[in-house]
């Protein structure tokens, strides 16, 4: 069959990596891929929101399989139109995909379901919203409720931290509409947990656990970024935390979205924190997480089309569990210089080092593109991601770490700390 890939983030050229590898894959297409993904699928320059080519070059090309990769691709309701004109598809519908698109939307199905999460507050009033985290010394996070890639979140530490996150949100407007409206929650202590989570509507089969690194420089110093790394399985996650994930968090919650009419197919992702008073849920993704997909992809043995097919037919009931490497993945994120600004981001600098990469290092691009008698050029915040599987954690972050010393272009910086907990 023929597969599309939606995206041109590392999550999708690890997505592409994927599907390449099927038996039951004769071509992959990506739309509009980056420049590592056109080297081992077609890239089509169709935009990831772009409804009406997408659904028209899914009935040129006889798909037999749409996996959809960012936010904005379901937010755009791209599952929507190609599931009405007859495809299967990895990836919910726009109203399910609400669980992450708006924040208070989530927050309030977690309510319904009863999922342990964090007390919070909804406000498009700036003032009610100061007295709320001023009432809780400031000691709250701040979320825009709407899509912001990943960094519409700021955790504050005081009164004063507090009210410059909102005053930016609601006051001078920094996310637009995505900030209209915004979410208080108290802040929470304890490590995080990505635990992503196929479903079909009806069963979830959870994936190998991971945790990524959200801040943008070593120590958890600076501003909160779309992930700079991750590693899986993560360091005292064991089966008995994952079944408890499964059971109190995705299941309540894709049955949740049934019960209101939004059956949900593709990949839930859960962002937990591990309280001392035991698991609390932060987000839901209604994709795979990026730098998350990168790390857990490559640990997957079974046929990830057979499980996205399933997913998509509502047939994932028949399969057997998935089969896992027992090998450790470590990945590192390679960034442009001041990321996650993406006004002081500047682009176009030549990559080197991307045809010198250490034995066992895979790189995901996901910021690139290839110009014409220039090669491949950085082309956004986050540049590649480095991965590497290993024996050990050690192991394994030693390599892709290698792998990121490696990549060379101008103002390139990454974290050196990824996995470091665990050693």
């Amino acid at each position: 069959m023929k597969v599309l890939v939606i995206g041109s983030g590392a999550r999708e050229h690890a997505l592409v990596w994927k599907c390449v590898q099927s038996d039951l894959v004769e071509r992959v297409y990506c739309a509009p891929g980056n420049g590592g993904t056109g080297g081992m699928a077609r890239n089509i320059p169709i935009g990831a929101a772009d409804v009406v080519r997408i659904v028209d070059f899914a009935k040129r090309e006889r798909l037999g399989l749409v996996v959809l990769g960012p936010e904005a691709a379901v937010d755009a309701g791209v599952g929507d139109a190609l599931r009405s004109a007859g495809f299967n598809v990895f990836g919910p519908n726009r109203g399910a995909g609400r669980i992450e698109s708006s924040k208070s939307f989530a927050k309030d199905l977690m309510v319904r379901a009863a999922i342990p999460t964090a007390d919070f507050a909804v406000f498009t009033d700036p003032t009610r919203a100061r007295a709320w985290a001023r009432e809780r010394d400031g000691q709250v996070a701040v979320k825009a409720d709407g899509l912001a890639r990943g960094k519409g979140v700021v955790v504050c530490a005081s009164v004063d931290e507090a009210s410059a996150a909102i005053d930016s949100m609601l006051v001078e407007s920094r996310f637009g509409r995505s900030g209209s409206t915004i979410v208080l929650e108290e802040k929470l202590t304890g490590p995080e947990l990505s635990v992503l989570g196929i479903t079909d509507g009806k069963d979830v089969v959870a994936l190998a656990p991971a945790r990524d690194f959200k801040r943008a420089h070593d120590g958890d110093r600076g501003p909160n970024t779309g992930g700079m790394g991750a590693y899986s399985p993560p360091m005292g996650v064991g089966g008995a935390l994952l079944d408890e994930v499964l059971e109190k968090v995705l299941r309540p919650a894709v049955r949740e979205l049934a019960d209101s009419g939004d059956e949900f197919q593709g990949v839930l992702y859960a962002g937990l924190m591990l309280t001392p008073s035991g698991i609390r849920t932060l987000e839901f993704n209604a994709r795979f997480g990026d730098p998350e997909a990168q790390v857990v992809l490559p640990r997957l043995e079974s046929d990830f089309v057979v499980l996205a097919l399933a997913a998509a037919k509502g047939t994932l009931a028949s399969l057997p569990e998935p089969a896992w490497s027992a090998r450790p993945a470590v990945g590192v994120v390679v960034a442009s210089a001041n990321y996650p600004d993406d006004a002081l981001v500047k682009t176009g600098f030549q990559i080197r080092g991307l045809a010198e990469m250490p034995r066992g290092v895979q790189i995901f691009h996901a910021g690139t593109r290839f110009e014409p008698g220039h090669g491949l050029v950085t082309d956004g915040g986050r540049v590649v991601t480095s991965v590497a599987l290993g024996d050990t954690v050690a192991e394994a972050r030693e390599k892709a770490l290698a792998g990121a010393r490696q990549v060379r272009f101008q103002g390139a910086f990454y974290r050196s700390d990824i996995a470091l907990e665990a050693i």
